[in-house]
């Protein structure tokens, strides 16, 4: 069958990577550029196994049956499912996603008078979002599904998925979980069918529990440094317990990325008129942690900070949202000089910083390299680095 994926990001590609080896897919871009590298099976986002599969499709090693447009006529025409997958990013000014991508979709879908087109909202959205778009546009071809993937390892995920979560309990809902569970490489994925609300409060109960559990170990990160204690000794100690584990457990400068921030708020915008005091802390607390560590780099007193890397982590190349670009404002709002090294940016200047890509002359200017993670490019020059990575991986 046809399936139309409408944007070409870490959910949309990975996603429309997956389904193509079984199916036709067409991936709808808004920029040119973007579709042509897909066309050409070069991935526009750095995902390991989206590289792999592409590479191995041009060798001849496998199959993909997977191509890019910037025409939703070309990409939509008799097409089984739209799959959207556009950014919904968090507005501060209305206290809510932009959901004008999605919107923008599904009015073209609607254009298209096709009854056989059931719509799949895969971008994340506000509680009650898929009911007020059945009432307002009076359509019932559109359900939610949320996805649980990490950057840089998005397509390995919807390989191996912890489950799959359809907000819905259509027959057409039905075959869309077989599609994805036909595509994936783990045998016996759980499948969730709930109605399309609770689907959406899955997506942002999950995404603000794992940035608690950021937030916690950061802030007893931030205990230990105060109280001048072995952070990554207590850590370990905690963690040894099995009922709370070792993953999610290594201190940072906060959570970030593209999913984490703009969740987190969106939950808690959602919480309006209902009592909690714990959401509202979480978001708070990583407010708190950047600024704790900012105040804990200009104790050292540096002329210079050099940023190694704005990225949020390793093997990612997406750096919207990451701690480490509140601390530097921190910093320069203290008169501090910030150089960044950060090697996918090529202009000279990043919102007003200035970028130094020769690495050597980066270390020389830097009194001090801040790091949100450890890499093995910065080891020989520990002396100067200042991380919070205390088990140098995540």
């Amino acid at each position: 069958m046809k399936i139309t994926v409408a944007g070409g990001g870490y959910v949309g590609l990975s996603l429309a990577t997956l389904i193509s080896q079984n199916h036709k897919v067409v991936v709808l871009e808004k920029d040119q550029a973007k579709a042509d590298m897909i066309n050409n099976l070069v991935s526009p986002i750095r995902d390991e196994y989206i590289e792999k599969y592409f590479n191995e499709t041009k060798n001849g090693e496998r199959k993909l049956n997977i191509r890019s447009t910037t025409d939703y006529k070309d990409a939509m025409k008799d097409a089984k499912f739209v799959i959207i997958a556009t950014p919904t990013n968090y507005d501060d000014e209305t206290n809510a996603f932009d959901t004008s991508a999605v919107e923008d979709i599904i009015k073209k879908v609607i254009r298209m008078k096709d009854d056989n087109i059931t719509m799949v909202i895969k971008s994340t959205v506000p509680v009650g979002y898929v009911e007020r778009i059945r009432e307002e546009y009076k359509i019932d071809n559109i359900f939610f599904s949320p996805e649980f993937l990490r950057e840089g390892k998005a397509l390995y995920d919807n390989l191996y998925p912890s489950r799959i979560v359809i907000g819905d309990d259509s027959d057409k809902a039905k075959e869309f979980a077989e599609l994805l569970k036909d595509s994936a490489l783990k045998e016996d994925v759980p499948v969730l069918f709930v109605p399309p609300t609770e689907a959406e409060a899955i997506k942002l109960f999950a995404n603000t529990y794992l940035a608690l559990r950021v937030s916690y170990f950061n802030e007893l990160d931030t205990y230990a440094q105060v109280k001048g204690l072995n952070a990554k000794a207590i850590i370990d100690g905690v963690c040894l317990d099995p009922r709370i584990g070792t993953h999610y457990n290594n201190p940072s400068f906060g959570y970030g990325g593209y999913c984490l921030p703009k969740d987190t708020k969106q939950l808690l915008a959602n919480y309006r008129g209902v009592p909690q005091d714990l959401i509202r802390a979480i978001v708070q607390a990583n407010k708190i942690r950047k600024e704790f560590i900012a105040k804990d780099i200009l104790k050292r007193q540096p002329e210079t900070v050099g940023v190694f890397r704005l990225t949020m982590k390793s093997g990612s190349d997406n750096f919207r949202s990451s701690a480490i670009q509140d601390v530097i404002k921190h910093l320069r709002g203290e008169g501090v000089k910030v150089i960044i090294y950060e090697p996918t940016i090529t202009e000279k200047k990043f919102n007003g910083f200035e970028i130094e890509n020769d690495y050597d002359s980066f270390v020389k200017r830097s009194d001090i390299i801040i790091a949100n993670r450890l890499e093995d490019e910065i080891r020989d020059v520990s002396d100067i680095v200042y991380t919070r990575d205390l088990f140098a991986r995540d």
